[in-house]
């Protein structure tokens, strides 16, 4: 797996905190199910640790299934928009690297769309230590469905106009990671739909990192273009996003 923790793609979510709040994906309750079913425990009541919490999207939805969760965040300007959002959800400012808890208090440690920004071999052993014996580390990610049509053909104009385009590797590389580390892994694929505006299509564009880090004048030059692309699908100004989730938990062996 590929690490993108320290790049300047990590530190450049705070400008687009509000864009990421308002347009990324949620996640469906099939989701919470499959966690559930992989771990072999009901959410409600359980301790976790949703690390990389970002706005909160994951965890407001851990809350609701009952957990007893906790945020960790790094990014200042992605935790000024949590707090805004969920004053009612503890939140902690620290990474995956050194999680500020005590050995075997957790359940469940999760990354929502996050884990690719932690360098595995401190983040694995790290989520291992504070997780009791019969705990399980979960990583998921929504991934638009690319294979084909305007969600293909807008990946290829991101390539062309990104210079660090960076693609979906680490969650088809998250079981053999967490194997070669010590753990044993199960799995689930799920499928869901969203329909959102031109405009949160746009903002959900803005809040990827390899967008964000664009100079200002491209940036715009480029969201621009893509106004121009979508509306040329979806004429009524509905866009029908497609995603593959995938969901990977790791156990101790």
């Amino acid at each position: 797996m590929t690490s993108l923790h320290g790049s300047d793609l990590s530190s450049s979510f705070g400008a687009v905190a509000a864009d990421y709040q308002a347009a990324r994906p949620s996640y469906p309750q099939a989701l919470f199910d499959a966690i559930e079913e992989l771990t072999g425990r009901p959410l409600k009541g359980a301790r976790v640790l949703d690390v990389g919490a970002g706005t909160g999207i994951s965890t407001r939805l851990l809350r609701d299934r009952g957990a007893d969760v906790v945020a960790v965040e790094p990014t200042p300007g992605m935790a000024a928009q949590f707090r805004a959002n969920s004053p009612d959800i503890p939140l902690v400012s620290a990474d995956g690297h050194a999680l500020p808890f005590p050995d075997g208090s957790a359940d469940l440690v999760s990354y929502a769309q996050a884990f690719h920004w932690t360098t595995p071999e401190q983040s694995v052993p790290e989520a291992r230590r504070v997780l009791r014996p019969d705990g399980a580390l979960a990583l998921w990610w929504n991934i638009k469905d690319r294979s084909r049509g305007w969600p293909l053909e807008q990946r290829q104009r991101m390539i062309a106009a990104c210079p660090q385009y960076h693609g979906d590797s680490a969650t088809y590389t998250a079981v053999p990671t967490l194997e070669r580390l010590g753990m044993r892994t199960g799995q689930a694929l799920l499928h869901w739909s969203r329909s959102i505006s031109v405009d949160t299509a746009l903002a959900d564009l803005l809040s990827r990192s390899y967008v964000a880090v664009l100079d200002p004048a491209r940036r715009a030059e480029l969201l621009a273009a893509e106004r121009e692309a979508l509306l040329a699908v979806f004429p009524d100004g509905v866009v029908v996003d497609d995603f593959n989730l995938h969901l990977t938990v790791g156990f101790n062996a």
